[in-house]
């Protein structure tokens, strides 16, 4: 019992920030625009979180207020940085694909250059600890209490707090509703007067917004507050892509595929705590390939399936009605 507490205490601050990444990709192509740069904006996020965080360690705020202050400012870099998308996407109707694999490569780039000229380092690294033994009441409910409030970061309940945010916009308000028409049919949606542009802007920028949030969840909740150019998030965002089309573009499913490939992450280096894995005499490695292995493996034998918005990837151009 205490194996499957521990799997799912250090499963759920590594399925959050894939959660809320792949939410923020369903968000940008429901609206009808494709959002390679997901890996970009989580890097720009966390390393603009860390940063914050960096300057205010040592000050008499609680950890837990800086988590949250951070989380906003990663929020808003995120926003600024998916704004490149959205112009050249949306205004100048470039190629979606070629323009998100561009602000990929500059990011890291640009963090590396950044953390040479201010801290002669590839990234930022901060001292300040997040973790919560355990959240009040919340840590007392039997068998639930331990397995989720329990020496676990606040990032996983707020995670969970935006996942439903994310259901109720999406399903049960007018933006959703006129967000999905961009994303099927948005000449249809024009023809009822609904804006286009403007939706397909929001989506991006709500997808900049969490997957802001998401790189910054990741640097605290698995990387202990770094953030390098170099090692950059270990490709969560194009994980996060494929647990998107996994879940088919829907809320509910995206956080089981998430939560998925969080747990054989977390299985690959919790080998010396089970048994019997760690008798068969693998090697780590090949467990730490789990997670991208079955990206490949899921995609091949989902993507026949798969049902992406129709509009997705297509500029919206009016004078083709």
């Amino acid at each position: 019992m205490d194996v499957i507490y521990y799997l799912i205490q250090n499963m759920l601050p590594v399925g959050i920030p894939l959660l809320l990444v792949a939410l923020g990709g369903m968000f940008s192509e429901r609206s009808g625009v494709i959002n390679i740069a997901l890996e970009g904006i989580m890097l720009f996020g966390a390393f603009f979180g860390a940063l914050f965080v960096l300057n205010v360690q040592g000050s008499s705020m609680g950890p837990q207020t800086v988590l949250l202050i951070g989380m906003l400012v990663a929020a808003v870099s995120g926003l600024i940085y998916s704004l490149l998308l959205s112009f050249a996407s949306i205004n100048m109707k470039a190629n979606q694909v070629i323009v998100g694999t561009a602000l990929n490569m500059l990011i890291p780039a640009v963090i590396l250059l950044f953390s040479k000229m201010f801290f002669n380092s590839d990234g930022i690294t901060t001292s300040m600890r997040f973790y919560i033994r355990e959240i009040p009441v919340l840590g007392q409910i039997p068998i639930i209490g331990p397995m989720f409030f329990q020496r676990t970061y606040l990032t996983v309940i707020i995670g969970f707090i935006i996942l439903a945010i994310a259901v109720i916009l999406l399903y049960k308000t007018r933006f959703g509703l006129r967000l999905r028409a961009c994303g099927e049919h948005p000449h249809a949606a024009d023809s009822v007067g609904i804006n286009v542009y403007k939706m397909r802007y929001a989506g991006v920028s709500l997808s900049g917004i969490l997957a802001g949030i998401g790189g910054f969840f990741y640097a605290v909740g698995v990387m202990d507050g770094n953030v390098s150019g170099h090692t950059g998030v270990a490709g969560f965002g194009f994980l996060a892509l494929a647990v998107m089309i996994f879940g088919q573009w829907k809320p509910i499913r995206i956080m089981f595929a998430a939560m998925f490939f969080a747990f054989l992450r977390t299985l690959a280096y919790s080998v010396s705590l089970i048994p019997f894995l760690f008798n068969l005499g693998i090697d780590q490695t090949y467990y730490k390939i789990l997670p991208y292995l079955a990206t490949m493996v899921v995609l091949a034998l989902t993507s026949k399936n798969s049902r992406a918005p129709k509009a997705e990837g297509i500029p919206y151009d009016k004078s083709q009605r």
